[in-house]
């Protein structure tokens, strides 16, 4: 199959699709191409980091290999490469696997799209150099304006070669070369302990903020007290578990779901909530918003949305959510809210839930509560 012609037919869906966001991108060409004279039938290929299956696909389809190992992180990813490969028919060549040595044993080389946090990278490349076969090859490419000198520094601590390719189409490959020798301990999750809440807090290197407590997360925790008792609770986009260990340990009568689509977040709220002794009262969802939970199934919701989709700035994902949450909340539930006030949400949220009251603002944030009308 053309490569180009595969990469022209791939869809985002079920994530959010718009004019400025499409399912590859340059990196994802030139990831491929730099490949291309590394690979041979039997090369034992992993694939981390494909948002919609250009990677996974381009390589089955345009490179002759015949099998892909493939970790993805979003939930929305991994729908979208079993929704293309079935248009392709390319389903059945590749297999999914969590980051470890399932994904990694005695593997050739690894194709990377560089992921936006360090702390991500670094997990990643400490599971490369620990797992995979000694002489492997990692392939990690990004944009050029989103590719930092740290990405070097991270990669040189797990290699003993790293070596930038030439940029092409404003993309560029680092490419890694015979791992290091690394430590038995495992780096991640990395496990801190908030004193302002009183709470642990366990992260991947994928999860938002890591171990640390975000500010937008520290501005809707001000408003708990304001928040109804709850039978049903749920912590929607909840990272590392915070919003949904703390409504627990108020509210020890509520039964409180925890929800990301980030496969990272979803490991690291499993990890805080055991961390504070609430491991049978927080349940943990890997889902894309929400969509495995039942109509009217949630008294309230909380919500500190993203304001991102990849490198661009978007509120898809926020009235996706917005939209998950109209559905989900039974009459009379609650929808409280923090966002940064420039983005003006509430005349959606009014829209899409319900009445709408702003409970607090501060410089950056406004918290609103919603209920499902």
């Amino acid at each position: 199959m053309d490569v180009e012609a595969l990469l022209g037919s791939l869809s985002r869906l079920p994530d959010v699709e718009a004019e400025n966001l499409q399912a590859f991108d340059a990196t994802d060409r030139l990831l491929l191409e730099t490949a291309a004279d590394l690979l041979a039938p039997d090369t034992k290929v992993v694939v981390i980091g494909d948002r919609y299956g250009a990677l996974t696909l381009g390589a089955l389809a345009g490179l002759g290999v015949g099998h892909v190992r493939v970790n993805q992180d979003l939930f929305t990813g991994r729908l979208a490469l079993k929704r293309n490969a079935a248009s392709s028919g390319l389903d059945g060549l590749f297999t999914e696997h969590p980051l470890g040595r399932e994904l990694l044993d005695e593997a050739d080389v690894v194709l990377l799209q560089l992921p936006k946090s360090l702390a991500e990278l670094e997990e990643i490349a400490d599971a490369v150099a620990r797992f995979a076969a000694p002489h492997a090859v990692l392939l990690a490419g990004g944009r050029v304006k989103h590719m930092s000198l740290g990405m070097n520094a991270v990669l040189e601590r797990y290699f003993s070669s790293v070596q930038p390719q030439l940029a092409r189409r404003k993309s560029r490959v680092l490419m890694a070369r015979d791992p290091k020798s690394i430590s038995v301990e495992l780096p991640f999750p990395v496990v801190e302990t908030l004193p302002e809440l009183g709470i642990t807090v366990c992260a991947h290197g994928a999860a938002f903020s890591g171990a640390r407590l975000d500010i937008g997360t520290r501005y809707l925790l001000t408003f708990m007290d304001r928040m109804p008792p709850a039978r049903r609770a749920v912590d929607l986009g909840c990272g590392t578990g915070i919003l949904a260990t703390m409504y627990a340990l108020r509210h020890p009568e509520a039964r409180v779901v925890a929800t990301d689509q980030s496969a990272a977040a979803v490991s690291s709220a499993k990890a805080t909530a055991a961390a504070n002794g609430l491991g049978g009262r927080v349940v943990v969802i890997h889902d894309d918003a929400m969509s495995t939970l039942e109509p009217g199934s949630a008294d309230l919701i909380l919500l500190n949305p993203p304001f991102h989709l990849g490198a661009s700035v978007h509120a898809g994902a926020a009235l996706k959510m917005f939209q998950a949450a109209a559905r989900v909340l039974a009459p009379g539930g609650e929808l409280w809210t923090v966002y940064n006030s420039h983005l003006q949400y509430r005349a959606a949220l009014e829209r899409q839930i319900g009445p709408t009251v702003e409970e607090g603002r501060n410089p950056k944030f406004t918290v609103t509560r919603s209920r499902k009308s």
